[in-house]
C-alpha cells in the first residue's frame, strides 16, 4: 500500500516573490501616509498662522480705538467707539468681525444687515469658560459646513488696565486651499513613480526568487532520484549561494553514507536471512524424525514375525516411513529452489497458450480459464510463468474445502495498454485477517505440512520483472490473486 504525500500549493518562489511586493506595497503606502500626515500639518499650522495673524492686527486697531477714544470702556459705549471704525478693520483684513459682552451677548457686528433687535446670536457659556481658562485667554473652533472646514477665533479685549472688557470673534474664516491642493498634487506625482517602481519591482521580485529557488528545485529533482537501492550520482557546487551548496554538500555525504549503509544492510537482510531459513529447515526436517523414531521403536518392541498378519503391519509400517521420507524430501526441495533461483531464460512466447498448456496438469473440473484474446506476445521465462500459475491454482484448489459443494476457481488473463493482467479468483474460505500482514514471508504458510515457501518464491519472481502481486480476500468467501507483469518487446 503506497503513502500519497500532499505537495503544498504555496511554492518558495511564490512565496519570496508574493513578500518581496508586500514589503514594497506596504512600504509605498506607509510613506504616501507619512507624507499626508505631514502636509495636513503644515495646513493646519499655516491656517493656525494666518487666524493669529489677522487677529493680532484687528487687535492692535481695537487696542489703538480704545486708547484715543473720548468715550468711557462700558458694554453700552463699545458700539459708539467702533461704529465705524469696525467696517473698515473688516474691509481691510477681509473678514467678519464681531464683539461680544463678557457674557456672550453680541455687541457689535461688520454685518451691515445686522440688526440687534432681530435674533442675535450668542456665545456659549461652555466657549466662554475655554476662553476664561485658557493662558492665552483665546479659543480657536474649528467646524465643517457642507465639505468645507470653517475656524472661528475668540479672544479678549483688555482695557489700558488689562481688564477684560468684549469678547471679539472672527467667524468662519475659511481654511487656505493652496496646502489642500499642493497635497493632491504631489499625491498624483507619488502614485506616478510608485506606480513605476511596483511594475519594476514585480520583474525584480520574479527574477529573484527564480534565482534563489531555481538551484532548490534542481536539488529536489535529484532527491526525486535518489535511491538506496541505486549507485546516486553527486551534485556538482554550481549554485552561487552559500547556503544552497552547503545544501549540496551535505547530500553528497548523504549519498556516500546512503551507499555504504546500503551495502551492510543488504549484507545483514541476506544473514538474517538465511539464519532464519536455517532455522525452518532444521525444524522442517526434525519434525518427521521423531514419528520416524517413535514407529521404529514401537516395531521392535512389538514385532512378533509368528503373527498371523505381521505381512499387513509391515506394509504400513514401510507406508509410514516413505510417507516421513517424502516430507522431508519436499522441505529439501523447497528449500533448494528458494536458495537457488535459477537464472531468467527469457524469450519471446505466447502468454495465453502458456498458461492454457499450464492449467491442463490439473484435474480438477471446476478450474475455468477466461481471456478476450487468443495471443499476448511477451519475452519472459517459461518456467517462471508455470512456476507462477502453478503455485497460485494449486493454492487456489488447496483453499476450498473438500466437502464444499460449490466449487470454482477462475483463471482470467487480460492485456492493458503494456501489462499482462493475470487473476486467480476461487470461493475457498479466504484468508484468516490475522494472517493477511504476513502471507508473502518465505517462512509462513497456514497449512499443516510444508514450509511455506510458495508465495514467497514466486513473489520475488515477478518482482524480479518490475511486476506486483496483490490480493483481495474475504474471510469464509474467497480471495482474489492479482498478477501485473509488463509486456517486454525487447
Amino acid at each position: 500500500m503506497s503513502i500519497g504525500y500532499k505537495i503544498p500549493l504555496i511554492s518558495l518562489r511564490f512565496r519570496i516573490f508574493i513578500s518581496m511586493v508586500i514589503l514594497i506595497i506596504a512600504t509605498s503606502l506607509l510613506l504616501i501616509t507619512i507624507s499626508i500626515i505631514q502636509y495636513k500639518n503644515v495646513a493646519k499650522k499655516y491656517n493656525q498662522r494666518r487666524i493669529e495673524g489677522m487677529e493680532m492686527y484687528v487687535k492692535k486697531h481695537i487696542d489703538y480705538m480704545l486708547s484715543t477714544t473720548a468715550y468711557p470702556l462700558t458694554d453700552e459705549n463699545i458700539k459708539l467707539i467702533f461704529k465705524d471704525k469696525i467696517h473698515e478693520i473688516s474691509d481691510i483684513q477681509n473678514a467678519e468681525i464681531q464683539i461680544y459682552s463678557l457674557d456672550g451677548k453680541l455687541i457689535k457686528s461688520s454685518k451691515e444687515s445686522f440688526s440687534v433687535e432681530e435674533h442675535t446670536p450668542t456665545v456659549s457659556k461652555f466657549i466662554l469658560r475655554l476662553v476664561n481658562s485658557s493662558i492665552e485667554k483665546r479659543f480657536l473652533e474649528v467646524k465643517t459646513v457642507n465639505g468645507i472646514k470653517y475656524r472661528s477665533s475668540y479672544s479678549l479685549i483688555k482695557n489700558k488696565k488689562f481688564k477684560p472688557i468684549a469678547i471679539l470673534k472672527l467667524p468662519n474664516i475659511p481654511d487656505d486651499g493652496y496646502y489642500e491642493k499642493e497635497l493632491n498634487s504631489f499625491l498624483i506625482r507619488l502614485a506616478q513613480v510608485y506606480s513605476l517602481m511596483i511594475a519594476i519591482a514585480f520583474g525584480l521580485a520574479y527574477i529573484l526568487s527564480s534565482f534563489i529557488t531555481k538551484p532548490i528545485y534542481d536539488f529536489a529533482e535529484k532527491l526525486r532520484e535518489t535511491s538506496l537501492n541505486q549507485k546516486n550520482e553527486k551534485i556538482p557546487f554550481s549554485a552561487k549561494i552559500k547556503e544552497i551548496n552547503m545544501l549540496l554538500l551535505a547530500y553528497n555525504r548523504m549519498t556516500e553514507e546512503l551507499e555504504r549503509n546500503a551495502i551492510v544492510l543488504a549484507q545483514n537482510e541476506r544473514d538474517l536471512a538465511w539464519r532464519e531459513m536455517a532455522k525452518q529447515v532444521a525444524h522442517e526436517i526434525k519434525n518427521p524424525l521423531t514419528p520416524m523414531r517413535l514407529t521404529i521403536q514401537s516395531f521392535q518392541r512389538k514385532f512378533d514375525p509368528e503373527e498371523p498378519n505381521i505381512r499387513q503391519k509391515l506394509n504400513d509400517f514401510s507406508e509410514s516411513l516413505i510417507q516421513q521420507i517424502d516430507t522431508m524430501s519436499s522441505v529439501a526441495s523447497a528449500f533448494s529452489d528458494f536458495a537457488s533461483m535459477p537464472a531468467q531464460q527469457n524469450e519471446v512466447l505466447n502468454v495465453v497458450e502458456v498458461i492454457e498448456l499450464t492449467l491442463d496438469i490439473f484435474y480438477e473440473d471446476y478450474i475455468v480459464f477466461e481471456c478476450p484474446v487468443k495471443e499476448i506476445i511477451s519475452k519472459i521465462d517459461r518456467t517462471q510463468l508455470i512456476r507462477i500459475i502453478t503455485n497460485l491454482v494449486k493454492n487456489a484448489t488447496q483453499a476450498i474445502p473438500d466437502n464444499q459443494e460449490t466449487k470454482m476457481v477462475l483463471v482470467s488473463l487480460k492485456k492493458e495498454k503494456n501489462q499482462v493482467i493475470i487473476t486467480i479468483k476461487d470461493n475457498g474460505t479466504g484468508i484468516n485477517p490475522e494472517h493477511i500482514d504476513n502471507i508473502f514471508e518465505p517462512k509462513f504458510t497456514t497449512k499443516n505440512s510444508g514450509m511455506g515457501l510458495g508465495l514467497g518464491i514466486i513473489k520475488n519472481v515477478i518482482e524480479n520483472y518490475n511486476g506486483t502481486i496483490t490480493f483481495e480476500t474475504k474471510f469464509g468467501r474467497g480471495t482474489i490473486f492479482t498478477v501485473i507483469l509488463p509486456i517486454i518487446n525487447s
